[in-house]
């Protein structure tokens, strides 16, 4: 699952905490063209603020307007017989676009039709708990009984998809995806603010001194060390990327010689063609690196967009790190006539 959707949890955790009532919306399954997929998350506060989305702001009106309702009677029903209050804090589903008619009126694309779970959040001591294990990167999976509104937490793998039967909701929370760029210049610069932006956490590597004063420090967090240790430390896992920018073979080297081992879903470095031919063979020859290793190398980094400033380089190397985060697909690489201006005798990306 999206790591927005883990800032949604987070949202809902401290709205319960402050003493707000709260109902979680989650998408389960769609037909046509809706435009959130399933396991998408909305929070909704009891005076209508919300954290998230589950149809980019069609249905969004409705869910609140209805969530303020429940919670209206709810309150009504407490105040007089206590059982008839079971019912409106249980778990239920919604369904939009059933009829081409309505799919107009809450404005779906295309006749799409949306099923959602509606969920009144009671205890959220399992959001702290899948919070905890989602920030030591685990992939956790959350059971959801329609019946009771009970709550279990799992482990969860890779590519799991979510389940629904109409009894149970079982979704999937991964940790937030991590980039970690080897180098303090101006293209890492550009690239980490980008890349949060795309809500990826950046951590930024640089021994050199000179290069890391210039960081800043609210869009990154700088990572001391020298790079190999650095990678090695942090265990790369399937959701960290890995892009060493610093056009000096001896840092480069370093880290690219652990994340090629490493489980990073995305390891590249920036160089033209001929850089990255002469790069594979150090490796191999003074590191023993296997061809298979090798192969997992993005260079030149990124996609052939024609990039010629830091900002176009970032673009292209970013793309090409969500084509793969999403789609694992066999991507190209950028041109190796890209300029890197500002670096003497960089003759590509």
């Amino acid at each position: 699952m999206d790591s927005l959707d883990l800032r949604v949890l987070s949202d809902a955790l401290a709205w319960r905490t402050a003493g707000h009532a709260v109902t979680l919306v989650t998408v389960v399954q769609t037909w046509g063209s809706a435009p959130r997929p399933p396991g998408a998350l909305l929070a909704v506060r009891d005076d209508g603020l919300v954290s998230g989305s589950v149809s980019g702001g069609c249905v969004e009106d409705d869910l609140i307007a209805r969530t303020k309702a429940a919670f209206t009677q709810l309150v009504a029903h407490s105040a007089t017989v206590a059982t008839s209050t079971q019912s409106h804090t249980l778990p239920s589903e919604i369904v939009y676009g059933v009829s081409k008619e309505e799919a107009t009126r809450f404005g779906l694309p295309c006749g799409g039709t949306l099923r959602l779970v509606h969920e009144p959040l009671q205890d959220a001591s399992w959001i702290t708990e899948l919070l905890a294990r989602t920030s030591a990167h685990q992939l956790v999976s959350r059971s959801l009984t329609m019946a009771t509104g009970a709550v279990v937490l799992g482990s969860a793998q890779r590519g799991q998809d979510i389940a629904y039967d109409g009894q149970t909701l079982t979704t999937v929370f991964g940790p937030k995806w991590r980039l970690l760029l080897i180098g303090a210049g101006q293209l890492s610069q550009a690239v980490a603010q980008m890349a949060g932006l795309l809500d990826f956490e950046v951590l930024v590597c640089d021994p050199r001194e000179d290069y890391a004063a210039t960081l800043d420090l609210r869009l990154v967090q700088r990572i001391e060390g020298m790079p190999d240790d650095v990678v090695r430390e942090m265990q790369p896992d399937p959701h960290t990327a890995i892009v060493a920018l610093t056009h000096d073979a001896k840092l480069d080297d370093m880290a690219l010689l652990e994340a090629l081992k490493s489980e990073a879903f995305y390891v590249g470095a920036l160089g033209s063609g001929r850089t990255q031919e002469a790069r594979k063979q150090r490796l191999a020859e003074h590191f023993d690196m296997t061809q298979e290793e090798l192969a997992r190398l993005h260079g030149p980094v990124g996609l052939r967009l024609g990039a010629k400033t830091p900002a176009e380089i970032a673009v292209s190397i970013l793309a090409e790190i969500v084509q793969v985060k999403n789609a694992g697909a066999s991507v190209a690489h950028a041109d190796s006539s890209c300029a890197v201006p500002g670096v003497p005798g960089v003759a590509g990306v």
